[in-house]
């Protein structure tokens, strides 16, 4: 089987080759991310992962995964932000506090379709305005849901405790993909 990537996330690529798994990336513009208002959160990113993986058509041979991730904090989801000042107020109402941090992802081939959500919780320290200011001008995170990136400097100075999967909050929670993989579609391990 050849598995299919829908996504232009260098932090997903790397880490899906991380598996030793061969894949292509194919990714379709301009797909349809939007959900319904009244969609509990907990349902949103998987809702998003099935309307990306509905815009793909799959060979005989081919297993597409795609996947969408999003920020969670008080019942309300923070998206990407829209500019630097977005990002700054998305990291000042994150800056201590808990948040979730919820991957939904799609696999399908030619007859079957799985669909799954990891959740992960995430505590910031109090963060200081300059801390904020720095990492926003610096890392520019607007393809970021809650505008971070854990695997970044406010990863390594601002997250002081995670409950559940690192890389869900990194955006591709691969542990679970490889087990659905092996397990659901047949797809064999690196080692055989």
């Amino acid at each position: 089987m050849k598995l299919v990537l829908s996504s232009n996330s260098p932090r997903r690529k790397e880490l899906l080759a991380g598996l030793d798994i061969p894949f292509e990336v194919r990714v379709i513009k301009g797909i349809d991310e939007s959900f319904p208002n009244d969609l509990p959160t907990d349902e949103i990113a998987e809702f998003v992962s099935k309307k990306k993986a509905a815009a793909y058509a799959v060979a005989e041979d081919e297993i597409v995964i795609t996947a969408d991730t999003i920020v969670v904090l008080d019942g309300e989801v923070l998206g990407k932000p829209r500019d630097l000042d977005d990002a700054t107020a998305m990291l000042r109402r994150l800056s201590g506090r808990t948040h979730r941090v919820i991957t939904g992802v799609t696999l399908k081939n030619e007859v079957k379709q799985t669909s799954f959500s990891v959740v992960s919780e995430v505590t910031f320290i109090s963060l200081s305005d300059d801390e904020i200011s720095y990492y926003v001008h610096r890392y520019q995170p607007l393809d970021k849901a809650g505008a971070y990136g854990i695997q970044e400097w406010i990863g390594y100075v601002g997250v002081t405790s995670l409950s559940g999967s690192y890389f869900n909050v990194v955006g591709f929670p691969v542990q679970r993909i490889y087990e659905v993989l092996r397990k659901e579609f047949g797809v064999k391990s690196p080692m055989g």
